[in-house]
């Protein structure tokens, strides 16, 4: 059967998360999407956050497309064992599968391991035809009874020659100026640094590759008078790069506000932060991690807590908000490490925050460490979220981190300092600090069974996990009931 139909699959999260607020699609499989459509393929694209995914839709594919992270894995591979079932091949990418791509071939036919964007295309045509699938670069497949992982590729796509994402082929995007959404914008990939915790670099590599500022100021232009966030890992690796984009976009005046992920350094110099209040910067992400010097030596993050203080300062001093992300858990962390953390992102008056759970992603020097260590609790990859702990902590018991971090959440999202804030009216920040505290207690009350996980784990590790696991994909399950799937797969066979 000839592949004419796609359908790609992001599978949404198993919980609410801190930017669940804002429907921001990844663009790894947007990117595809545009691709297989200028190919003169007929696409559809579901990402569960922004809208259900058409059954109908998924079981008159050709081919089914999947993309996941690690906590999204499990949800990802129901999908792919109900398209299997009906006789549809699956093929499955993003940063799990590279990882793991052995896992994830006993769900799907078909793994194209790290960066896809200039591969999809003669991917598909190689699956269509059965031809050249031997040599293709970066794959991982089914051949009989035997999993071959063909060598990866020799260099990374030039990220130069990416199109410009069509965010109008996800089913469900509002793209209005109406519509109450921040429109993701990525102009870099890679990192340059190397933390311990991270995957990034494995993933995308530790050459910082970026599009020239006309490539991304024809994107900007597109979005005109909008809201982005510009998905980079580090948007200002680059500093000579990344001012040279901010003048372009201060000389067109295009009226976009924008927000990006950044590190302590940026602050550190003046032109580039005055260069970033002036073209439109109201919010940056800065990964702080921690406020003990151990900690930060041990994640390898090449940053001081002095050097956190005096960024929150500059930033603060241009008008720019900051979103402080800590993570809980690393070797040196103690009982005394929660509420130190809180008093020092209330203390520096950080807008908003987000407590982690440190998480042993696949492909980073940390899971390694813990297996060998023996200090991994479960494999349950729909708790490798940042919100349930999945190891032994080191000077803590499991319940500690788990209880303490969800504290942590509460005291800073407390009322009072959304209280000061009016008093400053500041609508922006109140309106955060408001939601902030609502989430908070909403995510202690979904998280209250797991906590009693925590409490008696050495007596009762698996069952209560295992159960949680199979809930995450019971609508999925449900409503691939109401279809025959043996029936699909004869249908298929004869048109074949």
């Amino acid at each position: 059967m000839a592949i004419r139909k796609i359908v790609l699959i992001e599978p949404k999260s198993p919980d609410r998360h801190v930017f669940s607020r804002w429907k921001l699609p990844r663009l790894g499989l947007v990117i595809l999407a545009t691709r297989l459509k200028q190919a003169g393929y007929d696409v559809k694209l579901f990402v569960e956050e922004v809208a259900p995914v058409d059954f109908e839709a998924l079981f008159s594919a050709d081919l089914v497309g999947l993309s996941s992270i690690t906590a999204t894995a499990p949800r990802a591979y129901e999908f792919a064992r109900a398209a299997r079932r009906a006789g549809i091949p699956v093929l499955l990418g993003g940063p799990h599968v590279t990882f793991l791509p052995d896992e994830a071939l006993q769900y799907g036919d078909f793994v194209l391991r790290g960066e896809a964007d200039d591969l999809i295309v003669d991917l598909v045509r190689a699956i269509d035809s059965g031809q050249g699938l031997d040599a293709f670069p970066s794959l991982s497949r089914r051949a009989g009874d035997r999993i071959v992982h063909n060598p990866a590729r020799a260099s990374c796509p030039d990220v130069e020659a990416l199109p410009v994402p069509d965010l109008a082929l996800i089913e469900g995007y509002d793209l209005s100026p109406q519509a109450d959404s921040l429109v993701p914008v990525q102009t870099s990939r890679g990192c340059p640094f190397n933390c311990t915790f991270c995957s990034v670099t494995r993933m995308f590599g530790r050459e910082y590759r970026f599009r020239s500022t006309e490539n991304v100021m024809a994107e900007l232009r597109l979005r005109k008078g909008r809201y982005v966030f510009f998905y980079d890992d580090n948007f200002t690796a680059n500093r000579a790069r990344a001012k040279e984009l901010l003048r372009a976009m201060i000389r067109e005046r295009l009226g976009i506000r924008w927000s990006a992920q950044v590190r302590c350094d940026a602050a550190a110099d003046p032109e580039l932060l005055d260069l970033m209040a002036e073209s439109g910067c109201y919010y940056v992400y800065i990964g702080l991690e921690s406020v003990s010097p151990e900690v930060l030596k041990g994640f390898n993050k090449r940053q001081t807590v002095e050097q956190m203080e005096s960024a929150i300062g500059a930033f603060h001093g241009h008008g720019i908000r900051i979103h402080g992300m800590f993570i809980f858990g690393a070797d040196h962390d103690t009982r005394d490490t929660f509420r130190e953390t809180v008093r020092f992102a209330r203390a520096h008056r950080i807008e908003s925050a987000q407590f982690m759970i440190l998480v042993p992603l696949p492909g980073t020097p940390l899971l390694a460490q813990l297996e060998q260590e023996g200090r991994l609790l479960s494999r349950d990859w729909s708790l490798y979220d940042a919100h349930h702990v999945v190891f032994r902590p080191r000077n803590m018991s499991t319940l500690t981190l788990q209880v303490e971090t969800l504290r942590a959440f509460c005291r800073f999202y407390s009322l009072w300092p959304a209280v000061r804030r009016a008093f400053r009216f500041d609508w922006y920040s109140l309106a955060i600090k408001l939601w902030g505290h609502r989430h908070a207690r909403q995510c202690r009350r979904r998280l209250a069974d797991y906590v009693e996980v925590t409490r008696a784990w050495a007596h009762e590790t698996g069952q209560k996990v295992e159960l949680r696991a199979r809930r995450t994909a019971d609508d999925i399950k449900a409503a691939v009931a109401r279809f025959d799937l043996d029936s699909l797969r004869r249908r298929r066979g004869q048109k074949s």
